[in-house]
Order: structure tokens, then C-alpha cells, then sequence
């Protein structure tokens, strides 16, 4: 029994020090009808922020997004349903992220 309580609170320390890792990328959504700018933790969407129209026509970010995986709505419903289910969704629970400076501001 002792070794048990051992093992886990090992586990529950190590997950306290997980740092989670913030990324954005530029991707198509909602049936490449418009490109975005997707943030991500730990490869997970979690948001995005809509772009500007004259960015829209940026040959930059057009390739940028034309390299990336599109998204629906219905995708990011099911990722942040997960990401709240795991209590690891930045905009709704205070995390340990290396790079916080990377969430979006609103």
C-alpha cells in the first residue's frame, strides 16, 4: 500500500510540473473560406483570432496556411470540450505554460 501512495503522489508531482507549451500557426478554417491564426497547447487547438482582410492576401500567409491542417467548427468544439475536460484549457484554467507571453490577449 505504501509503495502505491508513493508511485502516485511521484505522478501527481510530475504532472504539477509540466509545463505546458503555447504555438500558433496560420490555417485555413471553416471550409478554407478564411485563414486564421490558430494557437495551439501542446498541438492541441484551443482558439483562434481572425485576421485582418488585408492579411488575407498576404502570399506569406496564404503559404503558411496552404502548410497546415484546415479546421472546422465542429473541430474546435471537440478539442476544447477535451481541453476542458482535462482541465488544460489555457483561456479557462491557470496553467504552468513555458511561453504564456503567446495567449491571445482577449
Amino acid at each position: 500500500m505504501g509503495v502505491q501512495v508513493s508511485l502516485l503522489a511521484l505522478n501527481k508531482r510530475k504532472k504539477n510540473s509540466m509545463k505546458y507549451r503555447i504555438e500558433t500557426a496560420y490555417c485555413w478554417y471553416s471550409q478554407k473560406k478564411t485563414i486564421v491564426l490558430m494557437y495551439f497547447i501542446n498541438n492541441i487547438p484551443f482558439t483562434f483570432d481572425e485576421l485582418p482582410h488585408t492579411a488575407l492576401h498576404t502570399t506569406e500567409v496564404v503559404e503558411a496556411a496552404n502548410g497546415q491542417r484546415t479546421f472546422e467548427p465542429e473541430d474546435m468544439y471537440r478539442y476544447s470540450t477535451y481541453l476542458i475536460a482535462e482541465a488544460c484549457h489555457p483561456m479557462l484554467f491557470e496553467l504552468e505554460l513555458e511561453n504564456p507571453e503567446l495567449l491571445p490577449v482577449d
